[in-house]
């Protein structure tokens, strides 16, 4: 559910290329291998072309604690991925003459601030001023325990407003728990059984339903976080809390399923389509636009819990990409580049891992407080247990792997560290970015 870099992929643009007539799909096994050999990420991906499936890896453990391997019916929580299918839900009882965009939520949710001038059309496109709950720091206090939708709506409610409704375009989960209890009022059912009746029936998807609590003999998977070397099983949020901002549960094949039939017009009208395309400050309804060299693509990024996952859809070549983890050491945004790759057939490299690590004495170089020209933060290095951490100011200490002579990384954030200890320098890249920080005299 929390976006982060999740909700902004990016992609250097550089030239136009053709689409593969020849999926590389020898590389790509060998890069998910390097990947899996070095315990770097547990998950799935499945890539689909013309609505043919062309692609489908799942590596690592759905269950760490029984050894039970993932396959490719392994499920996982999709996360914001959901807020998709519940924009096509939302359209269709809009077609239906159920529901009016631009009618206000004030009849639904009196008690909501502002709600006489929030409307379904400023809830889909994050633009309502609902203050997103997920943020508060009270959330991880009962984000497991099941909540009513008065309880919610309470919760949400006393959030308040953070803007006023219209004036801008800000995230916020509220907005489509909210949408989730409107469809089930003016529809008359569950939003499971909208769900199912409306999208996974008629597309035939196998393996995606709204979720509850794990269960590892449906083949669902767990989630993990590496932490002190070890895969650290995840506390599960209870799915009545987030409903269609989080709680489906799917596998990157029925997920590139889904994203086909969407933009093939199988799922809503051609004028529904496009009010979902329309990216304004950089969210749509329900989709964001994904560049990938000088392709635009759409989709939507998730995180609930350890799961991460993506979906991408790129008309050019009509391919549907998608990728779920329940675990991951790496930058999942460096996975999807590697996977689109193989499919528009572009150069891609297969990661080398550092196994050695450096003495505490060897990495004593590199330790001090690091300050930039270009950036007004600093970056501390020091040692923890014999391994080197980096911290910004203000920010939360984060691991470094050595992955080269001088050179660190932290793979969940795609930050690399380069460091000349000699001229007490430290070159940082993320995002694109190159920085350049001076070592301060202690």
């Amino acid at each position: 559910m929390k976006t982060k870099l999740l909700s902004t992929l990016l992609f250097v643009a550089l030239f136009h290329i053709a689409f593969a007539q020849e999926f590389n799909k020898a590389k790509l096994d060998d890069y998910f291998d390097t990947l899996e050999v070095n315990d770097r990420f547990m998950g799935s991906v499945a890539v689909s072309q013309d609505g043919q499936l062309i692609y489908a890896r799942a590596i690592g453990f759905a269950n760490l604690e029984s050894g039970t391997k993932a396959n490719t019916d392994s499920k996982y929580r999709i996360g914001s991925i959901s807020k998709t299918f519940t924009t096509v839900l939302v359209q269709k009882a809009v077609e239906a003459g159920k529901l009016k965009l631009d009618e206000s939520i004030e009849s639904y949710f009196p008690a909501i601030p502002n709600a006489d001038k929030i409307t379904i059309r400023l809830l889909l496109g994050h633009r309502s001023g609902i203050h997103n709950f997920t943020n508060d720091k009270s959330y991880l206090d009962w984000n497991t325990e099941a909540k009513s939708e008065s309880e919610m709506v309470e919760i949400i409610a006393k959030g308040g407003s953070d803007f006023e409704p219209g004036t801008k375009t800000e995230y916020s989960n509220s907005n489509f728990v909210l949408l989730s209890y409107i469809l089930e009022k003016v529809e008359k059912k569950s939003y499971a059984t909208l769900l199912h009746e409306s999208i996974v029936r008629p597309l035939e998807l196998t393996n995606t339903y709204f979720g509850g609590k794990i269960n590892a003999d449906k083949n669902e998977c767990y989630s993990y976080k590496y932490i002190d070397d070890v895969w650290k099983m995840e506390e599960e949020t209870d799915l009545s809390i987030p409903m269609g901002a989080g709680s489906i549960v799917s596998t990157p094949s029925d997920l590139a399923k889904f994203s086909d039939a969407l933009f093939s017009g199988k799922l809503v009208s051609a004028e529904s389509l496009e009010q979902m395309e329309t990216i304004v400050d950089g969210l749509g309804f329900g989709l964001f636009q994904f560049p990938f060299y000088d392709r635009k693509g759409y989709g939507h990024t998730g995180g609930i819990d350890g799961f991460r996952s993506v979906f991408m859809y790129f008309p050019d070549g009509k391919v549907s990409f998608a990728l779920t983890s329940n675990g991951s050491r790496m930058n999942n945004n460096d996975i999807s580049v590697a996977v689109l790759s193989a499919a528009y057939d572009k150069p891609f490299e297969i990661p080398v891992f550092m196994n050695s690590e450096l003495s505490p004495e060897e990495l004593e170089k590199y330790v001090g407080t690091y300050a930039s020209a270009q950036l007004p933060l600093k970056i501390t290095i020091s040692i923890k247990d014999g391994k080197l951490i980096g911290q910004g100011t203000g920010q939360a200490p984060f691991p470094l792997e050595l992955t080269g002579k001088d050179k660190f990384e932290f793979p969940q954030a795609g930050l690399v560290m380069e460091f000349k200890p000699d001229e007490k320098t430290m070159l940082l890249k993320q995002g694109g970015g190159v920085f350049n920080f001076t070592k301060e005299s202690e």
